[in-house]
């Protein structure tokens, strides 16, 4: 029914500005705030052309889920990057991170967890 009708998703998060200058400036992606008031929002584009509608909300509750993942070619590359840049890596009990942060499991990717201002999850992935 939907296979070929363009989609975005959407988070939201509790500050616009900070939202905009991390998602902007610390991981570069194109990122542009726009509307008034109320109808103010960030629209971020990924690599290929996908877009994603961030919204502000006075009452924002952090997903307690990975709302994003970007794939990289080289895991510790990104994540040198990353903890260059001030961003925090987040360790979670039940995986076995190395000293970097970065989690391999058998059979999956190798993948570090960090969080946006506003308390996402997101992760950097490495297949194989």
């Amino acid at each position: 029914m939907f296979g070929e009708t363009p989609a975005f998703s959407g988070f939201s998060v509790d500050d616009l500005d900070a939202a905009r200058r991390f998602y902007g400036e610390t991981l570069g992606l194109k990122a542009e705030l726009d509307g008034e008031g109320e109808m103010r929002m960030l629209s971020l584009t990924l690599a290929g052309g996908a877009r994603i509608f961030v919204y502000p909300k006075d009452d924002h509750a952090p997903a307690t889920f990975t709302i994003l993942n970007f794939e990289v070619d080289d895991i510790e590359r990104a994540v040198d990057e990353l903890t260059g840049r001030g961003v925090t890596l987040e360790r979670y009990a039940d995986f076995e991170a190395d000293d970097k942060g970065v989690v391999r499991v058998e059979g999956g990717p190798a993948i570090a967890w960090f969080k946006d201002p506003a308390g996402n999850v997101l992760s950097v992935l490495q297949e194989g």
